[in-house]
Formats: C-alpha cells, sequence, structure tokens
C-alpha cells in the first residue's frame, strides 16, 4: 500500500503539484494524523465546524447540477409514455406490440454497454464521462423529430439505450468520492428525487405541449424538441462545471483539499483515488452477498420500470381525456419524490439501510394488489391512492440499495464495477415491463400488474433476509474477536479485502 504522504500527493493534481504544495500547518496535520507503527493514516482529528463547510460546498456545487442532469436523463428515456398517449402510435404507424418492442429494445444497449462506460468513467472521471454521456443522449432525443416509421424510433431508441447505460451508476460512484458513507442517502436521495420531479414535470410538459395543433409538426414531437435540446446545452455547461473529485476540486483551499482526502480515507475508500485495477476490480462477484443485490436489483427493476414506463397508462383507466391523465401523474410522482427524500434522511439518521430497502418493496406491493382487487370505475379515490403508493415504493429501494452495497464496498474499482452491472440489471426487467403491459390486457392490465406486485413482494422478503445474514454475520464476527464494533468505527482504508478482513462489519 503507498505510503501517506504519498497517497496525498496523489488525490493532488499532478501537473500542479508544486505550485499547489499544502502549507506547514496542513503538512503537520498528515504528520500528526499518521500511525508511524504501520505507515497507514488513523482518524484524522476533523474540525466538525471546518467539515459542515466543505460538505456545504459539495452540496452547493454538486447537487443541483446532477440533478438537473438526471431530470433531463429521466425525461429522455421516459418520454414515449406521455407521447404515446398522443397518438405517437399512429403518427408513426407502430401496429400490434411494436410499441412494446420499441420500449424493450432500449434495455438490450443499456445492460450491454454499462459496464464498459463505468469502468472508462472510472478510469478518466466521472466529471468528463457524464457530460459526454448525456450530450449523446442530448442529440438522440432530438432525432425522435424526424423519425417516420418503425424502424428508425427503433435504432434511436437502441443509441438512447448505449448512451444512457452507465449515467445512474456513475454518479452513485461519483458520489461517493465526495460523501462520507452516512452522508450519502439523503445526497442520492436528493439526486434521484430528480427522477420523480421529471416523471411530474414531464407530465405538466405534455399537458401544455399536447395543447398545441397548428404546428407544422406533431404535438408529441415538440415534447422531444424542447427536451432534447435542453439536454445538450446543460451538458456542455456540466462539461467545464463539475470537478474531478473531493481532493482534487479547484474550487476548494489546500487545506480543504486534505480534509477532503482524509475522511475519504476513513469513511468511503480503501484507497482514496486508487487507479482503475479492471481484474482487481471483478473479484467483487467472489462475494455471494454480491449475487443477492443482483437478486434484489431484478426484483426491484419490474415494478420500478412499470411504473416509469405506464403510470400514465394506469392513471388513465380512471377514466380521464388525454390531456387530464398526463395532468394527474404530477401528484404520484411528486409525492414519491418527497417519500424517497423522507426514507434516505430516516436511513442516514439510523445508518440503517435495508429495513427502509424493504420498507420501499412492501410500498410498492401493497399499492400494486389494491390496484387489482378494487373496482377502479367504483372506486376512484382508491385507486388513485394505490397509484400514489406505486410511486413511493419503486423510488426509495433504488436509491437506498445501491446506497447500501456501496457502503459496505470500500474499493473503488469494485464499487464501479458492482454499481454498473447492478442498476443496469435492475433496467434490464424494462424489457419484462414492457411485454407484460399488453393492448389486449387494456385497460385494466390485471396480469402486468399482478406480476409487478409478485416482483415487489419478492424483494422484500429476499431484503429482510439479507439484513438478517448481515446482522449475525456482524456479531459473529464481534465474537471472534472478543469486541463488539460498529461498521462505521473501522476506518475504510483497513477494509480493501473487504468481507475477508477480519476487521470488517457490515454497514447495514
Amino acid at each position: 500500500m503507498a505510503q501517506p504522504q504519498d497517497r496525498v500527493a496523489d488525490a493532488l493534481p499532478s501537473n500542479d503539484l508544486e505550485k499547489n504544495r499544502c502549507d506547514s500547518k496542513a503538512r503537520d496535520s498528515i504528520e500528526a494524523a499518521k500511525d508511524h507503527s504501520n505507515g497507514q493514516i488513523n482518524a484524522f482529528n476533523i474540525d466538525p465546524k471546518a467539515e459542515r463547510a466543505l460538505v456545504w460546498k459539495f452540496d452547493l456545487r454538486l447537487l443541483p447540477v446532477l440533478a438537473i442532469m438526471y431530470l433531463f436523463n429521466s425525461l429522455d428515456k421516459s418520454n414515449l409514455g406521455n407521447a404515446k398517449t398522443a397518438g405517437l402510435e399512429k403518427t408513426i404507424g407502430l401496429v400490434g406490440n411494436q410499441y412494446n418492442t420499441v420500449l424493450s429494445v432500449f434495455f438490450v444497449p443499456y445492460v450491454l454497454t454499462a459496464p464498459f462506460l463505468g469502468l472508462l468513467g472510472k478510469k478518466y472521471g466521472p466529471s468528463k464521462v457524464l457530460p459526454c454521456m448525456m450530450f449523446c443522449f442530448g442529440v438522440c432525443t432530438l432525432m425522435v423529430v424526424c423519425v417516420s416509421n418503425f424502424g428508425g424510433l427503433m435504432a434511436i431508441r437502441w443509441f438512447l439505450g448505449m448512451s444512457e447505460s452507465a449515467f445512474f451508476p456513475l454518479v452513485i460512484y461519483y458520489q461517493t468520492t465526495f460523501y462520507r458513507r452516512g452522508e450519502l442517502a439523503r445526497r442520492l436521495a436528493i439526486f434521484y428525487a430528480a427522477s420523480n420531479i421529471a416523471s411530474a414535470f414531464g407530465g405538466l410538459l405534455a399537458f401544455g405541449v399536447f395543447q398545441i395543433h397548428s404546428g407544422a409538426i406533431a404535438s408529441w414531437r415538440y415534447l422531444f424538441v424542447i427536451e432534447g435540446a435542453c439536454t445538450v446545452l446543460f451538458s456542455i455547461f456540466a462539461f467545464f462545471y463539475l470537478p474531478k473529485s473531493a481532493s482534487e476540486a479547484n474550487f476548494l483551499t489546500d487545506d480543504e483539499k486534505l480534509l477532503a482526502y482524509h475522511r475519504m480515507a476513513v469513511d468511503s475508500s480503501s484507497v482514496v483515488n486508487e487507479k482503475l485495477d479492471i481484474k482487481d476490480s471483478f473479484k467483487i462477484f467472489k462475494h455471494g452477498t454480491s449475487w443477492v443485490i443482483l437478486l434484489i436489483e431484478i426484483c426491484l427493476g419490474v415494478p420500478l420500470q412499470s411504473v416509469s414506463l405506464f403510470l400514465p397508462q394506469i392513471v388513465a383507466r380512471l377514466g380521464y381525456g388525454t390531456a387530464k391523465t398526463n395532468l394527474y401523474t404530477v401528484a404520484p410522482n411528486v409525492t414519491g419524490a418527497v417519500m424517497l427524500l423522507a426514507l434516505a434522511f430516516a436511513s442516514d439518521h439510523t445508518r440503517l439501510r435495508f429495513p427502509f430497502v424493504a420498507l420501499g418493496f412492501l410500498f410498492t406491493f401493497v399499492g400494486m394488489v389494491i390496484y387489482v382487487a378494487i373496482d377502479v370505475e367504483q372506486q376512484l379515490q382508491v385507486a388513485y391512492f394505490a397509484s400514489f403508493m406505486m410511486t413511493w415504493g419503486t423510488s426509495a429501494p433504488s436509491v437506498l440499495l445501491d446506497v447500501l452495497y456501496n457502503n459496505n464496498i470500500a474499493h473503488e474499482g469494485q464499487r464501479v464495477v458492482l454499481t454498473s452491472i447492478g442498476v443496469p440489471v435492475a433496467n434490464l426487467m424494462g424489457v419484462v415491463s414492457s411485454n407484460i403491459f399488453q393492448n389486449k390486457d387494456a385497460p385494466k392490465y390485471i396480469p402486468a400488474l399482478a406480476t409487478t406486485a409478485a416482483f415487489g413482494g419478492a424483494g422484500c422478503v429476499i431484503t429482510l433476509l439479507l439484513g438478517v445474514y448481515m446482522i449475525v454475520d456482524n456479531k459473529r464476527r464481534d465474537a471472534k474477536q472478543g469486541v463488539k464494533v460498529k461498521a462505521e468505527d473501522i476506518p475504510t482504508e483497513k477494509l480493501r479485502d473487504g468481507p475477508d478482513t477480519p476487521d470488517f462489519r457490515w454497514f447495514l
């Protein structure tokens, strides 16, 4: 392992090392933080006031920009659902299950290319790769304006899937290089809430755009013009605005860079700003829990994609017209964002992850069961409330599950690999979602809703079983070492080998 002074030097921009040499006070802090018996950095005496100021700087710099980027990502991915209600199928000439096929094809390149783009993001930095991806999917959205047939729409959806594949995984990894493990859930929730807001905003935007009846093109095409153009413009801004990492942010002082480095060394990464080693990174799959995480991602993917892609169709069963149907999707998505934030803040406050993931799954299960069990036409208020529960139960597990396993992986490369595979696996379930909502089952969609409920229930059970295993394993490790410790008490620089390390404790 590199010596502390070398690792701190690596945390600074190499081409400006002499120019940015830390002052004597910062160097003294490094020496004071060293354990001379083993050459490793121990708990650093961090001034809480300075740390709060640093985290606030990160929040202001990162969260608004990342949230807006993800808002456009979500809009560009899910706007077909809104366009469908305004005659997309008729304009393009889609017949039979071609619309479902168009939805499904997106997920094939999404899964195939995500791990490669994730590793590319680790190598060259998410701050550059993310805006480049955003530019590409913005261009794809704009190109929908020119589509006139099924084949053209299929091709654009394929390239859209490629350009969006590693976006969410890279944002997760990117935030783990700025925030401690106990700070991550609420930050990711604020970022991910943009997805719900995007769905709500998408409904409002669609409501307004679909009032255009005298334009040169079909009204739904204006939706893609507006969203695509805004996406491309914002990606250019983000390319020059986002910092590379916490300890390499050019808006920080030298003292703040050292503080940022130490925060990550003790409560995020085993080696801060570690260079990519592909072989070492894929060792994450030698741990059985990684495969359980992928199984939970599968259970998450079906309800997540079902609600994302088909909420307008589910709400349409209430009997409203095209404009009102899109308008009535706004409130469920907004409350979904609120519930996500509530559960994420509660998760960070309690330092618990798996109970809140399971609770989210439970919301989805109950919402779907209610919608299937009642007579929607006779109980409109209950049915509409059930659609709220569906959105409550799809947002929280998506964020908190990612936080759960990222909190338990100190190796930066392994975090990127598991996230870049796990998130696309969940999204691959969009193939299932887009094919179980068949036109022949409209407007009730009973088979689709029952299938979605089943996946939500299974996800809840598996998550609880994983949590129980982690609790039992922590107790076993405590008994073996004769000491009772929590995950947050152990510096992450000691946890490079994960569960194979005797000091390892699961962050629940």
